[in-house]
């Protein structure tokens, strides 16, 4: 029998509550929302409700396409000068800045107001068909029944800490509610394969579906939260929670060869990849070997000039200009191709060398039997540490990526927008939708699903093999390969180019890609190896 429905992400359990509502009834929208949940129980470190994200939705049958970008805004309290004299460094990549105390990193200072529940109580508001109620049950019983810890969870409990920033281990240890929901009795992280239940959340989860959303941003939750943070010398102030809003925004559309690609607006990540994929249209790469060095040399470049422009001009609209006719023009983009074909190495300025940050997101992709389509990436950027006594779910470290300088377009505002590298996209071929996909990955979001559109496109991979390929960045003047890149690659882009390659320990990283092809009648799916991923179909 022909599949014609389809969920795939990065955690099994989720997955399957999707699935499970798309049996049930429900539609590409519902399912996404059910799956959404599932994954802030499952992957609590990852994503969860105080954190933020953006969604694509299209509907064909209701001619709707748009997006719901539930960012977290900066606190009212938070000012450009807060931490501009305890300012250390950049990470390489960009993706973050190191300050003294780590307050913008670690504790009750590093959240944005919390978004996601609102996202997602949005999303299914306008575009579900499903009971509120049903699309919160499957979370609701993984969090009461439990669940356990998977390769990639326990992966990320024992990550290194990076210069300047709290090891994760610190995360877990960070409040007692964590220590006691994450950690073993001697401290340590619970190993795979513990079984873990979250009482505290399931009731909470019980109650918004019961209640609705306003208990966490009006009610006696949202009350609680906010003394309990004010407690702590938290910004978060209740006048946050009641203000905060949802954007509903159109696509921002570009073309890449007989391509139509729609993506998500600023201060989202879509135009990063709108620009690259302009840049490299005047290359005939499906000519070259794959992941050759010449092939790397390329998009390298592209993603470094990308990275440049995102760093000077891509921010919260609403703060900032972001000029987008000049930097998503073909013109534009034919200028940095030639001045790449003539050998040019981009310059990526940088405060500081640091280490890249680590990638604390997650995303998934549906599609139903009528052809809707919806894909999410929700994340915690770096988890605060916090976790939310008597409520079971830890609060955003959205803080961490403002510039703590002031005057620049990433600068702390009250009310202001992070930039995220999150771009949930659809690819058209014909005016049909080919591909529906998005990842997680930090600052290497965009490069990721960059180069799973190129394996698709210009190579003629399936899907699962474009998001299994081997993937580089470069988002500094370093190139950063997965291991699986071969040596004799990277001491040509060394011997002959002139880079300096960082090699990662493993061989699948930048960006962990999930994604759904639509082709010839059927779905084919394409869930990253790196983060536990599935693809169910119904």
């Amino acid at each position: 029998m022909m599949k014609k429905s389809m969920v795939v992400c990065p955690q099994p359990e989720a997955a399957e509550a999707g699935i499970d509502v798309l049996r049930a009834g429900g539609n590409a929208a519902d399912a996404a929302v059910a799956c959404a949940f599932a994954q802030t129980v499952v992957d609590p470190l990852m994503c969860g409700i105080a954190g933020f994200g953006t969604a694509v939705v299209y509907r064909p049958g209701a001619a709707v396409h748009e997006y719901i970008d539930f960012h977290s805004p900066a606190p009212g309290k938070a000012r450009a000068e807060m931490w501009a004299d305890l300012l250390e460094g950049e990470t390489r990549d960009g993706f973050g800045f190191t300050i003294r105390g780590r307050h913008n990193d670690l504790g009750y200072q590093s959240m944005c107001v919390p978004a996601t529940l609102l996202g997602l109580r949005e999303l299914h508001a306008a575009h579900g068909r499903m009971p509120w109620d049903a699309v919160l049950q499957p979370a609701i019983e993984w969090a009461r029944e439990g669940f356990f810890v998977r390769p990639a969870m326990h992966a990320f409990f024992t990550d290194k800490p990076l210069a300047g920033r709290a090891s994760n281990l610190e995360r877990l240890h960070f409040t007692e509610s964590g220590r006691d929901f994450f950690c073993q009795a001697d401290g340590s992280p619970k190993p795979i394969g513990t079984p873990m239940r979250n009482p505290d959340y399931a009731r909470l989860l019980e109650r918004i579906a019961r209640e609705g959303i306003d208990i966490f941003y009006r009610g006696d939750v949202a009350q609680q939260m906010v003394e309990h943070l004010a407690s702590n010398g938290g910004l978060l102030t209740l006048e946050d929670l009641d203000s905060l809003a949802v954007r509903r925004n159109k696509p921002l559309e570009g073309r890449y060869r007989d391509r139509r690609i729609t993506t998500n607006q600023p201060p989202g990540g879509g135009a990063m990849l709108l620009e690259m994929l302009n840049i490299l249209e005047n290359f005939e790469l499906g000519g070259m070997a794959h992941n050759s060095a010449e092939y790397m040399r390329i998009l390298c470049e592209a993603m470094k000039q990308a990275t440049v422009d995102k760093d000077r001009f891509i921010g919260d609209p609403l703060f900032v200009d972001v000029p987008l006719d000049r930097i998503l023009s073909k013109a534009y983009a034919e200028e940095v191709a030639q001045a790449i074909r003539a050998g040019t190495k981009i310059n990526v300025p940088r405060l500081d060398l640091g280490p890249p940050p680590p990638r604390d997101t997650t995303h998934l992709s549906v599609v139903d039997a009528e052809g809707n389509c919806v894909a999410i990436t929700h994340s915690l950027a770096m988890p605060s540490g916090v976790m939310a006594p008597g409520l079971g779910f830890m609060y955003n470290g959205g803080m961490g990526v403002f510039d703590p300088r002031p005057g620049r377009t990433g600068s702390i505002a009250a009310g202001k927008c992070r930039f995220t590298s999150s771009c949930p996209s659809i690819v058209f071929k014909q005016d049909q939708p080919e591909i529906v996909l998005g990842a997680p990955g930090g600052t290497q979001i965009a490069m990721g699903v960059l180069q799973a559109i190129l394996n698709v496109i210009d190579f003629g991979m399936d899907m699962q093999q474009a998001v299994s390929a081997p993937r580089f960045s470069s988002t500094s003047n370093f190139v950063d390969v997965s291991n699986r890149i071969l040596r004799s690659v990277t001491r040509e882009l060394t011997e002959k180019y002139g880079y300096e390659v960082v090699r990662n320990p493993f061989g699948y990283t930048i960006a962990w890609v999930h994604a759904i092809r639509l082709v010839d009648g059927r779905l084919e799916g394409g869930a990253d190896p790196g983060r536990d991923g599935v693809a169910y179909a119904v």
